[in-house]
């Protein structure tokens, strides 16, 4: 007998596991409680984890196969992934009076990986585009790890976007230069594509167990896919409705607007219900068949963040685990600020995305980067504390996703692996890229006094106690020498009213 262990982001009903019924096969899912407490996870990405197990366990049901789906009601919990596992091996054992093998699919985490080492035959998850170690392999004679060259290999290797010469179409590899457009806000947003699942059921079975409660959990309508069909109906609505405009506004900030042309494929693509090849064609497709309807520069910049980052950071992340966990290049251990956890912040920006991601679980990539991201490099907060944060409050966070992101994307820990700058800005940047800051008590225009937007001090604060770091950076040179140039006076203002804002950080 052999008994076959599915992870929670694992429902991949396409993997070769399940192209035929053997009654010798039984597939085990867990509800763990473990799993559900090892960070302060979001309610909303609990409910959408445990029903996607549920509906997967019913699919296979469905189609034949032997499935035991421990909920936390299961008498016969032992609360971790692993002892429920030999739990269940032990039972099976003893009921047939045979040997039962354990298999398990290759999990994304170090963390589990670790957990599940030894307990049986490891397979392939069959999702990803690259080995774990292809990011490695790549860059084995070269000295920084460069997204672009990776991307341009992963491009050919499944000849994308190339033309009949094998060269980029539109004569170049990349058009992110393209993609940077401020918010008009007489633009129309797309309306958002919702599932509309009654998982209250479910939710108050997490309350049953005591499981702590953190942001709204929508369970009497909830919005998010949980299997296949309904993620290609993400996929779908994406492409037909907002594809066109996503490289032209992904950069940018609206009020009001949670989604704006966004995909929100990242929870269906992480818990593998689409392959990243479904994303990838489905856009490359759009195109080839309506070039006048559907940019280049956007349909480009959506497969690179698929085809390229999604696959760049997954092999970063195991190339560097686990000490990649623990780096901290600039020795940054302020705690985070309670209003991170409730979105009572006087920033109308920090507010918007920290409310948002209370609301729905989500926030789009500039809202994580260079709102909240922004703001937590600029007043050092600890990584350690925001990787806990980050990994716990989106939906479609996954360590192995979330930590190079995190640590390497925003916050720079890991001095420059995956970033060759600190992503850092002044309140000019976010007011240029949306219009939070006409709502915002604070003023972006001032830089000094009572009402003045903390980014702008805390900005010229970050640069200055790091020189030593950052000096040498080729990429950030005209900050220091823009800084050299400031009248001394000006200088320590920007220094005395950053130090008054990280003194009272708690109530910004």
């Amino acid at each position: 007998m052999k008994l076959r262990l599915i992870l929670g982001d694992q429902l991949n009903p396409l993997h070769s596991w399940f192209a035929q019924r053997d009654s010798e096969v039984v597939y085990a899912l867990f509800e763990s409680r473990e799993e559900l407490t090892y960070a302060p996870h979001h309610r909303q990405k609990m409910l959408a984890f445990l029903h996607g197990m549920q509906r997967f366990a019913e699919w296979l049901r469905a189609e034949g196969h032997s499935v035991e789906h421990w909920t936390l009601d299961e008498p016969r919990q032992r609360g971790s992934l692993r002892a429920n596992l030999e739990a269940l091996k032990t039972e099976w054992e003893a009921r047939t009076g045979q040997t039962v093998a354990v298999e398990y699919q290759e999990p994304d985490e170090y963390r589990l990986d670790q957990a599940l080492s030894g307990i049986g035959q490891c397979v392939p998850s069959e999702h990803f585009l690259t080995e774990r170690d292809g990011v490695r392999r790549h860059f084995a004679s070269k000295k920084t790890y460069l997204m672009e060259s990776f991307y341009r290999v992963m491009r050919v290797k499944w000849n994308v976007l190339l033309d009949t010469s094998g060269q980029p179409e539109g004569g170049t590899w990349n058009f992110d230069a393209e993609n940077r457009s401020s918010w008009d806000p007489a633009q129309q947003v797309p309306r958002e594509w919702r599932a509309h699942h009654d998982l209250r059921e479910l939710d108050a079975r997490l309350d049953r167990h005591g499981i702590p409660r953190w942001g709204e959990s929508a369970a009497a309508d909830f919005p998010w896919p949980s299997d296949r069909p309904e993620a290609l109906d993400v996929l779908d609505h994406f492409v037909e409705h907002a594809l066109a405009l996503f490289g032209r506004y992904q950069d940018s900030l609206a009020e009001g607007q949670d989604f704006l042309f966004h995909s929100r494929i990242s929870f269906a693509l992480n818990t593998k219900m689409l392959h990243p090849l479904d994303a990838v064609r489905a856009a490359e497709t759009a195109w080839r068949r309506a070039p006048e309807r559907y940019p280049l520069p956007a349909v480009e910049g959506f497969i690179r963040q698929v085809l390229g980052w999604r696959e760049y950071v997954r092999g970063i992340y195991w190339d560097q685990m686990p000490s990649y966990a623990e780096r901290n290049f600039f020795g940054h251990d302020r705690p985070l600020p309670p209003w991170m956890y409730t979105g009572q912040t006087r920033m109308r920006c920090m507010q918007v995305a920290v409310d948002q991601s209370l609301r729905t679980a989500y926030a789009h990539h500039i809202q994580r980067l260079m709102v909240v991201g922004n703001f937590a490099l600029l007043a050092g907060l600890d990584p350690r504390e925001l990787d806990t944060w980050y990994l716990g409050i989106y939906i479609d966070a996954l360590e192995w996703v979330e930590l190079p992101n995190t640590r390497g994307m925003s916050q720079f820990a890991d001095g420059g692996i995956v970033g060759t700058k600190p992503y850092v800005s002044s309140g000019a940047y976010l007011n240029k890229q949306g219009n939070h800051c006409a709502s915002c008590p604070y003023s972006v225009h001032e830089k000094v006094g009572p009402n003045a937007c903390p980014f702008n001090s805390l900005y010229w604060h970050f640069y200055a106690r790091n020189r030593p770091q950052l000096e040498r950076n080729p990429r950030v040179g005209m900050v220091y020498r823009t800084w050299d140039k400031m009248k001394p006076d000006h200088r320590e203002a920007l220094l005395e009213q950053a130090e008054s804002n990280l003194q009272s950080i708690n109530n910004l």
